[in-house]
């Protein structure tokens, strides 16, 4: 316990952080760190290296990532929406630069070779992104003269197209989900609602018509014919889970799915620690999505809130997405699921956004005022 009397900045931290919210997050964590142990093997093997290779990585890339939850965690708004700005602006800096020396994975350009490390910057973007929007449609509402809603279409459109340009249509309609949600908090006037809908319809049926892959992977989902492997392998490892697993180390369905450490996480866990495992994990997510929703609501500053909401929303509708595609119940799309799946970037930018969220949503008393002070200050007159 921290004394009552201890005033340093780790013991106001915590304080003032939501306990049961960072607990939830620090949980996943080790069950990504768990689950590589059961993934992770039979991938490095199928590549030729050795079979705790993904293991080290991902422990490797689980400090920062608890670095940086922790330090964002301690920031003031302010600080939260600066830090957002500087990594808004290196972020897109480094995703033009995927789109000129960028390495080229499976016919896109999303990722960067750094020092012996892949880096993909559309992933440092989205917290940031949505950090700066719920700042501008606030700063809109609170000071009619600035074109907050204006400069956010802006930037929205700005990364929007660099996303279409790798292209990654699944991040692309992650960041309109996200973005759309925090508009309509903001209070978008329903004329907008009107147009962004049209517009989102026809880009959607742009991004149909124009560019196969995406043509391809509706029309296997819809119909159920094509290649569909990864999917049906992903699906035969949860039926032969069943509800209870088949035990640490047990599953063999694992041993032949492509992506079995990244997009296809949930499937392992469900073949080898079965379904009651996974629904608990999920109702894990389901907790941080609802305690973040909740402690964002109860803030009064509309950018606190809308910057809170939009960051939890983030991470939901990716867990959703992840989940959805190996449950079979949405179209292929490789996202990760957040602080579960391999991968580095993923990992600690997903983790500056819930540290974000911890910031914005710390218990900060409000200075007590009688109604005759704040009357008098009001009104111009000194309170006595």
């Amino acid at each position: 316990m921290v004394s009552r009397a201890d005033r340093s900045i780790v013991a106001e931290w915590w304080r003032t952080v939501d306990r049961p919210l960072l607990a939830a997050i620090l949980f996943l964590m080790l069950c990504g760190l768990l689950l590589s142990f059961a993934a992770s093997p039979p991938v490095a093997e199928r590549i030729g290296v050795d079979g705790s290779h993904f293991i080290k990585r991902h422990a490797l890339f689980l400090l920062p990532a608890v670095v940086a939850l922790i330090s964002m965690s301690m920031c003031t708004p302010k600080q939260v929406r600066r830090v957002a700005v500087i990594l808004f602006g290196i972020s897109i800096l480094l995703m033009l630069a995927t789109l000129f020396v960028g390495t080229e994975v499976k016919g896109s350009r999303r990722w960067l070779h750094i020092a012996g490390f892949g880096l993909q910057p559309s992933e440092f973007v989205k917290p940031a992104f949505v950090v700066i929007s719920a700042w501008l449609f606030a700063e809109n509402s609170r000071r009619p003269d600035i074109p907050g809603n204006l400069f956010s279409i802006i930037l929205f459109a700005i990364v929007a197209a660099l996303l279409v340009a790798q292209p990654d249509f699944g991040q692309t309609l992650l960041i309109g989900i996200v973005w759309g949600a925090l508009f309509f908090m903001a209070g978008m006037p329903w004329i907008w609602i009107g147009v962004l809908g049209a517009l989102s319809i026809g880009a959607m049926t742009a991004a149909y018509s124009f560019f196969p892959h995406v043509a391809g992977r509706i029309n296997r989902f819809v119909s159920g014919e094509g290649d569909n492997y990864q999917v049906e392998t992903g699906l035969d490892a949860i039926i032969h889970g069943g509800w209870l697993g088949q035990g640490p180390g047990e599953g063999t369905v694992k041993n032949i799915l492509p992506d079995a450490h990244t997009d296809f996480s949930f499937a392992v866990a469900a073949e080898e620690f079965g379904i009651i495992a996974c629904m608990l994990l999920a109702a894990v997510f389901a907790f941080i999505v609802l305690r973040g929703l909740s402690k964002a609501f109860n803030e009064k500053d509309s950018y606190m809130r809308l910057a809170a909401s939009g960051l939890v929303i983030l991470f939901g509708i990716q867990s959703l997405i992840n989940i959805g595609v190996n449950l079979h119940l949405l179209p292929a799309k490789g996202m990760t699921l957040p602080f579960i799946s391999y991968g580095g970037s993923s990992l600690i930018s997903m983790a500056i956004g819930m540290g974000f969220v911890l910031a914005l949503t710390r218990n900060r008393p409000e200075a007590r005022q009688s109604p005759t002070r704040g009357f008098g200050m009001r009104l111009g007159h000194p309170a006595e």
